[in-house]
């Protein structure tokens, strides 16, 4: 039972049952229309980031870090142009470099870099250990933790690649604006709609939006459709960013937009099932256990941990903990971020 609900074994001595774990707000769209199953291991995953996150914080109240002045320090009525000017400008987004970046997924290390680069955590999890537990986008897409020492951001790495760089910027809009929470679905409500708002402002200016081009294709779901593929892609734009950017700017409306969504959820299923099928078949073993997780748990937290360690102020059980792996397992992935910087250098 402790296995299976994700509980320390003593919470099953307890003479009642334990509280649900905070979560912030929930910002899905009819969270209740969840499978309940699904949305205790998304209890169980922010449960597992809120502990690591604390640890984090714990360590670097003791080194008397500072304050990150830019969480909560904006809210919805400054409006998506002061809000992404911001975002901007603190993290040294560059959007041209984005754009130059050969993939989607190097376009997302570059912001990734850029947001850690400030104090902000970012980890990629999407499941709880194993695939039995994979937590589809439409279930979370991503959480903030709002902390004005150590903000944490976790992106599902479920999603598309050419996505993560959306969520990840709607989630940093997340710690501008104070609100810690899990994020997913249609942006029908007004903090998410905000959030979706300025991420798409920073990735997709209005100003490269010719609104005269899209008019024309506005009404053909195939020629738009097309239009959007040859417009996103050299980008490094997810299909459903560009057409999101098109209905907020009232080019198309809202049930062709949400035809494009469909049409566009659709296709990615079917290439990751191709994909997926494809790896099943390749003799190729893939990237090694210490490449993935280095992958996953980001260049600050491994930073992190690896100073803490040099410093006495970590034990490799405690490293482990906040690493989310093993304690066997902590050295030898140091090692190998280490050899890997040493090897960029």
């Amino acid at each position: 039972m402790a296995k299976q609900y994700r509980r320390p074994l003593l919470t099953f001595y307890l003479s009642q049952p334990p509280m649900t774990g905070d979560r912030g707000q929930d910002f899905r769209t009819l969270p209740g229309a969840i499978d309940p199953g699904a949305d205790a291991l998304v209890d169980a995953l922010i449960r597992d980031v809120r502990a690591r996150q604390q640890m984090v914080r714990s360590a670097l109240d003791d080194d008397e870090a500072e304050s990150l002045s830019f969480i909560g320090s904006k809210s919805l009525d400054h409006g998506v142009g002061d809000v992404s000017r911001d975002i901007t400008r603190v993290i040294g987004f560059d959007l041209p470099e984005f754009r130059r970046a050969r993939t989607p997924e190097a376009a997302f290390a570059m912001l990734r870099d850029a947001a850690e680069g400030v104090g902000i955590f970012v980890l990629l999890i999407g499941n709880l250990g194993s695939h039995h537990t994979a937590l589809e986008p439409e279930i979370f897409r991503g959480f903030a933790l709002a902390d004005n020492v150590a903000p944490f951001v976790v992106i599902n790495d479920q999603d598309a690649k050419a996505a993560w760089s959306f969520t990840l910027l709607h989630e940093i809009v997340h710690l501008w604006i104070g609100e810690t929470g899990v994020s997913g679905g249609a942006p029908n409500v007004g903090v998410e709609r905000f959030c979706n708002d300025v991420a798409s402002e920073m990735l997709l200016p209005e100003r490269d939006i010719a609104r005269e081009h899209w008019v024309g294709v506005a009404h053909d779901f195939r020629r738009l459709e097309n239009e959007i593929s040859i417009f996103a892609r050299p980008r490094n734009l997810s299909y459903s960013l560009v057409a999101y950017r098109l209905f907020r700017a009232r080019i198309i409306d809202r049930d062709m937009w949400e035809r494009c969504c469909r049409h566009f959820r659709d296709l990615w299923r079917r290439q990751r099932a191709s994909a997926r099928e494809q790896a099943r078949q390749d003799d190729s073993s893939g990237p090694s256990y210490y490449v993935v997780r280095r992958h996953k748990l980001g260049k600050a937290l491994i930073n992190f941990v690896r100073q803490q360690m040099n410093d006495g102020e970590l034990s490799p059980t405690k490293a482990a903990k906040i690493l989310g792996v093993k304690a066997r397992s902590v050295g030898p992935l140091i090692r190998a971020d280490q050899m890997a910087h040493e090897g960029r250098q």
